[in-house]
């Protein structure tokens, strides 16, 4: 599969401070691409460094194979993209914001109204009348990747699209993102991990300006570490969690009624001295069964600390 967005030794400083420390990054051409890291990772200037706004300090940046320094108005011209605090122009309905952003790229005519007529329909405005000043966030951000679309891009940009949205339109705007998949090339940055793992394929994390790992989501999260396990016992449930809480490979054992969830260093350890244990406390063992391990869990073990 090519690659739509390629980087190579990125980097990005502002006086004696890194933003981006060699950062090289694939994104695989029709993916939802998760761009994943916590607040002042550096995700934002990457994303200002590929859409021209910015320019780094060294490395490269290439879009489709257009160097986005030297050739950016090619690498542009197939690139759609809403920052994260969009601007509009308030006196304007949905429709007419949509067709002034297509005149821009030089749209006219019956293929302008039809483009408008399908983005309104696919965004939830078609019938909504009211003028973009009196929109919700949620509102907003839907017409903003939208707008973003008007010239049928192949490639995407989201900048924390989500951040900031009641959970209605977080959902509204993760079922906009989920559509086009297949169809465009989408790059989502964010630091939402629920947001990533509901919508994207391929996800990336940075940190501290360096990439750590990137990959297929489902291969980044079978990747090694920490696994959770959860069981139920007989009785004396407070007690055992107590009682794992004591043992080297067991972390976070909590209890939500008769189940106990644990976090475990290494998952045959646990197989084996979970039985063991509960018959040194002479209770009874349910069942035992391996968790499936969420981004959050590979992230944490990743970054060591909260997005």
């Amino acid at each position: 599969m090519p690659n739509v967005v390629e980087l190579r030794g990125l980097t990005k400083t502002f006086g004696d401070f890194r933003a981006l420390d060699g950062v090289d990054l694939d994104v695989p051409e029709g993916s939802v691409f998760g761009f994943l890291g916590p607040n002042g990772a550096g995700k934002t200037t990457t994303l200002r460094i590929l859409t021209g706004l910015a320019n780094q300090t060294s490395g490269t940046a290439t879009i489709f194979g257009h160097d986005v320094q030297a050739d950016g108005s090619l690498a542009r011209a197939e690139l759609g993209f809403l920052p994260d605090v969009p601007g509009y122009y308030s006196w304007m309905t949905a429709r007419e914001f949509l067709l002034f952003t297509g005149q821009l790229f030089g749209l006219s005519g019956s293929a302008l109204d039809e483009r408008v007529a399908s983005l309104l329909e696919m965004s939830g405005l078609t019938d909504v009348k009211t003028k973009v000043g009196g929109y919700s966030r949620g509102m907003k951000q839907r017409l903003g990747i939208a707008q973003a679309l008007v010239n049928a891009p192949r490639l995407l940009m989201l900048d924390e699209p989500t951040s900031a949205l009641d959970p209605m339109g977080r959902k509204d705007v993760l079922e906009m993102i989920a559509a086009l998949k297949g169809k465009t090339t989408v790059f989502f940055s964010t630091h939402i991990l629920n947001d990533v793992e509901r919508v994207c394929d391929y996800v990336a994390v940075l940190d501290r300006g360096r990439i750590i790992k990137q990959a297929p989501i489902d291969e980044f999260k079978n990747q090694g570490g920490a696994c959770r396990i959860m069981l139920e016992v007989t009785s004396d449930t407070e007690a055992f969690v107590e009682m794992l809480a004591g043992e080297a490979w067991a972390s976070e054992c909590h209890a939500e009624g008769a189940l106990i969830h644990c976090v475990v260093s290494d998952l045959q350890v646990a197989r084996e001295r979970v039985p063991a244990l509960v018959a040194q406390r002479g209770i009874g063992l349910v069942r035992l069964a391996d968790e499936e391990r969420t981004l959050e869990d590979v992230f944490v073990g990743m970054v060591g600390g909260d997005v």
